[in-house]
């Protein structure tokens, strides 16, 4: 039995976004090793990388979108930052505050940012080279 060793976070508040989401991150990322996790609420979703890596699984990156309820994506990235600065974030959104994306550069705690709607070639350039820096 293999055992997963790895974890993808994706929060979106749109349950559509995280299913297209979920099937374009299955034709990229090993799933007999990585757990694909999907959060519509970024509070959850941040109690739920804390309990990943306390199992010892080790978060690759969380995609997060910009506009949600309770939470703006800049404010859940610096919340993940703040905890697990060396974790890697990406930003999916159509109504992202350009100032907001632009600090979070800045300050290096963004990978890439991918406008809304993406076509799947732009999230796999964004989002390969994070898969690629972990050892199987």
């Amino acid at each position: 039995m293999n055992e997963v060793k790895y974890a993808v976070v994706c929060v979106d508040d749109d349950p559509y976004i995280l299913q297209m989401l979920g099937f374009q991150l299955g034709k990229l990322v090993d799933q007999t090793f990585t757990l694909v996790e999907y959060f519509t609420d970024p509070s959850i979703a941040l109690e739920n990388i804390d309990e990943l890596l306390k199992e010892k699984i080790e978060v690759i990156f969380v995609i997060v979108d910009y506009q949600m309820p309770k939470m703006t994506g800049a404010q859940l990235i610096r919340a993940i930052k703040e905890k697990f600065p060396e974790l890697k974030c990406v930003m999916l959104s159509g109504q992202a505050n350009r100032i907001s994306v632009d600090e979070l550069f800045s300050e290096n705690l963004l990978e890439s940012f991918i406008a809304k709607p993406w076509n799947e070639s732009e999230l796999f350039d964004a989002i390969r080279p994070l898969i690629s820096s972990v050892k199987n």
